[in-house]
Parts: structure tokens; sequence; C-alpha cells
């Protein structure tokens, strides 16, 4: 209560002679989807909101990055264009045992999605300036940092230094993809390059195990690359449920990933025949571009930080409290600058939530609970609540795990053998369903609607008197009634592997 009236009268409350004393009652540094929300909304509460970005580019750099940030520009976005892109391979298949008459060679011309991509994330980015002067946000293009806790310092594009002062000062840089520290590292490439290639690869190399490496490994899959796949831990997507992470290890395979598991990249060599990967088992592997997708560090570096006192933990994250405040008063921050849930629904959220706490007397903490994710690899994983381990930890009762796999519909005639799996984990004391997972055709879209029951607080009981839509695959989550199996409270999860 005392956190709450602290910030609804010292934050919220502006006298006109408080106002007058500077430029703008809030500058937003970073003009990706959390800074420009938390713009928009702030500036929708009367709020003058000033924000800087550096220029448009599809590739980050020191020197650019562009409105609408990395989801928009270089991740979320395009890369669902070219999942998009990478599915029709498996689909043209598929078709011929629906009735649809192929040529044997079908031809896929990327530089055509190339253009299509680069035209969508353009017109974007425009949408994103458009809906700042809209609201009534000034814009800058440049390089923002803090030379104050309530000033800050842009840097244009042709050098040109201004100043600003500001009440409120929110940081939403978000992150950078990282090179690993391994001879050769120059020879490979991270998402952002990825995502704008001139030629397709015929063989790649991809290092790692989260939601970028399985992504575009099933990306150029489905466009006929030779893909290997090399990560350190025994299954990829460290941290989702275990069982669903073995779902699509088994998928990735049957679609011809090849898989190196407990496994990391010793050295890149640059030949005549492409880039010699080494493994640090010996093994070597022949490829024309190697992907480095092994983690993102915050982007705080360049923002002048230790000048004011902000404090940032050992990788740079920017510290916070509950309301996205750091230990500077007058500073915030928000999205993967933070390192907290690096999601852009997420920093959305926090947007929103810091508007209404500064600026909209509604002084608001994000919600970090039952938050549905989706991970875009063929067929996609997606899951909202708790994982099978994290359910056996902070259970009331035992644990009841509910399963059900299955070949869907459409597979039954294309003939591929692919099968879809559902998992539903309930509190067995209360009944409660604690978490939700699926790996198959269109997870994501049925996942958002289970993500709403969940966040009702709904029970095995709802579920299963709620009426399912047949045929689909998402009847099935209404029609798990026998349990798979019966973990007993106090029974110590198994490794994370």
């Amino acid at each position: 209560m005392e956190s709450r009236k602290m910030l609804s009268e010292a934050e919220t409350n502006k006298s006109a002679d408080q106002v007058a004393s500077f430029d703008f009652d809030l500058f937003v540094i970073g003009g990706g989807s959390g800074g420009v929300r938390a713009a928009r909304f702030s500036a929708n509460f009367g709020a003058k909101v000033g924000i800087c970005e550096l220029p448009y580019h599809p590739i980050s750099s020191d020197k650019h990055g562009g409105f609408g940030g990395t989801c928009v520009i270089r991740g979320c976005v395009p890369k669902k264009i070219l999942v998009y892109g990478g599915t029709f391979g498996g689909d043209l298949e598929d078709a011929r045992n629906f009735g649809w008459e192929l040529s044997e060679k079908i031809d896929f011309n990327w530089k055509k999605l190339l253009q299509k991509k680069t035209d969508e994330i353009s017109r974007l980015n425009g949408v994103y300036k458009r809906l700042l002067s809209s609201a009534g946000v000034k814009t800058f293009e440049g390089q923002g940092k803090i030379t104050g806790p309530n000033e800050v310092e842009v840097t244009q594009i042709d050098g040109t230094k201004l100043s600003y002062t500001a009440k409120h000062i929110l940081i939403a840089t978000g992150s950078r993809a990282q090179f690993p520290n391994i001879p050769g590292q120059e020879l490979g490439i991270t998402s952002d390059e990825a995502l704008s290639l001139e030629e397709i690869p015929k063989r790649v190399v991809v290092h790692g195990a989260g939601y970028i490496a399985v992504e575009f490994a099933s990306i150029w899959r489905g466009m006929g690359s030779e893909v290997h796949l090399v990560y350190r831990k025994e299954l990829p997507l460290r941290g989702f449920d275990d069982e669903m992470r073995a779902v699509v290890a088994k998928n990735l395979e049957g679609r011809g990933i090849v898989l190196h598991p407990s496994t990391n990249l010793a050295q890149l060599i640059k030949t005549e025949d492409g880039i010699k990967v080494i493994t640090d088992h010996g093994e070597e592997l022949m490829a024309d571009t190697v992907l480095f997708a092994t983690g993102r560090a915050p982007n705080s570096k360049r923002l002048n930080l230790e000048a004011v006192g902000v404090q940032v933990d050992k990788i740079g994250a920017i510290k916070v409290d509950e309301y996205s405040r750091t230990n500077v008063p007058s500073i915030w921050a928000i999205g993967d600058v933070t390192n907290r849930m690096n999601l852009t629904p997420v920093a959305l959220m926090e947007g929103t939530y810091f508007a209404n706490t500064v600026f909209g007397n509604r002084p608001s903490k994000p919600d970090y609970s039952n938050i549905p994710c989706a991970v875009f690899c063929n067929p996609p994983l997606s899951c909202v609540g708790l994982s099978e381990e994290q359910a056996i930890k902070q259970a009331n009762g035992d644990v009841l795990v509910f399963t059900s796999s299955f070949n869907p519909m459409k597979n039954t005639i294309s003939g591929r053998q692919e099968k879809t799996v559902m998992k539903l984990l309930v509190d067995a004391a209360t009944d409660k369903v604690l978490g939700a997972s699926m790996c198959g055709p269109d997870a994501p879209e049925i996942m958002q609607g289970i993500a709403i029951a969940l966040k009702c607080g709904a029970t095995k009981a709802q579920f299963d008197t709620t009426v399912g839509i047949h045929p689909s695959s998402a009847e099935e989550f209404v029609t798990m009634r026998s349990v798979t199996r019966r973990i007993p409270v106090g029974t110590t999860p198994k490794t994370n592997l």
C-alpha cells in the first residue's frame, strides 16, 4: 500500500510549475514494441512525450535500428513470414494425396519471398512512426543516452547532439544477438543477417536450441536446405516441458533435420568448399551458413547508465522493481533490456502498465503468470502456465497429468507420420488446471483460447463440461478424461534435460 500511495501521489500529480520545468513529461529511449506502446499510452493520458530510435535498417548495429524494434523489423514478424514460406514445402508434399496433381520439381524463389518480407517490415516501420505522430509523440532519429537523472542526449544521424530534460525517462532499448567466443566466430551470422540473406543456403549449421534456433532450422529445412542443429543439452528448448521437448526433437528429425545433442561448436574454418565446422567431439560438418542462436544480451552499454548510477546485473540487464522503476526514481525500464520475460507481448504489457502507473493514476504491476508462448518450428509448440517439472514443485497436492497423442485428420490422408501431442496438468487438491501444452498444427491459435481459461482460474471439471468443436484438434483439450499418470505431492522433479 505504501508503494501504491507513493506512486499515485508523488508521481502522477503534476503542478503547472513542475511541467514547465521540463521539456517533456516523458522521454523514451528505444522505439520497439514496448517503448512505442508506453509513449503512445502516456501521450493519451495527456503527457508531453518524446521518443528516440536509431535510423531504420533490417540488420541492427550500433548505428541502425528502426521504429518497430526487433520484433517488427528483425524478429517475430519477418520470421513468421519465412515460417509460412517454409511450411508450404511440406504442404505441397501433402497435397498430392489430397488429389492435387503437382509436378515432381517445384521451384522456390527465395529472392521473391525476401523482397516481400522487406517490403512488409518497411511498411510496418512507417506504421509505427504514424502511430506515434497520431498520438502527438515527438520522434527523434538517433542514439539516445542519459546524461542526468532528468536529462537525455540524442546524437542525430549527422552527428548533431540535442539535449532535453524530462520528468521521467523510460529505457526500452531491447536486446541484441550475441556471438559465441570461439575461433572463427566472424564466419557465422545471427538471426538479423539470417532474415536478409541474399541466397538461401544449401547447407546450414545452427548452433543453439532456443526459439530462434529451432525456428530457423525448420524454416531452412522447409525450403530444402540440409540442416544440422547443434546444442549443449540432451533436448532442445530448455525451460519448456521435457515431454514436449522430446516431441519437438522427434518432429525435427522427422522433417529431416540432423540433431547433434550434448554438443558445442569448437571452431569455424573458411575453406574453398564453404565453412568447416568442428564440434567439441571432433566431428566435422560443412556448411554454407552457420547461424549462432546462442542467446541475446540487453542493449544497455551505450546508455551511459553508470554516470547516473542506474544499477544493472552481471549481463547488463537493468534492475527494476515490480513497477518497472530503476533505483533512480526518475528512470524506468521495460522490455528485454530488463531481462525479465523476453517476449514482445510482455513488453507491450509492461509499457501499458508503466503508462497507467505514471500518468494514468492507476499504479499497475505487470502480471507474469499464465503468459502463453509459441515456438514456430514445424509443427509449432505452444504452451501456457506451468510445465510438468514446475507443477510438481508448486502444486498444493498430487499432480494429475492428462495427455493425448493422435494423428491429425489431415495426416491420415496425406500419409505424414507426425502425431499431435497435447497435455494438461491439474492440481488434484483443487482441480485447477496448472498448465497446458500442445505440439501440432495450429497450436498457437488454439493455445490463445486456453490461456484465457487459465487466466480465469479454470478447473479440469470446467474443461470437461465444455462442448468441443468437431472435427478439430482443439476438441481434444475438452475430451481428455483418463489420467495418464498421477505424481504424488512432494515428488522431486527430474532434472530439466
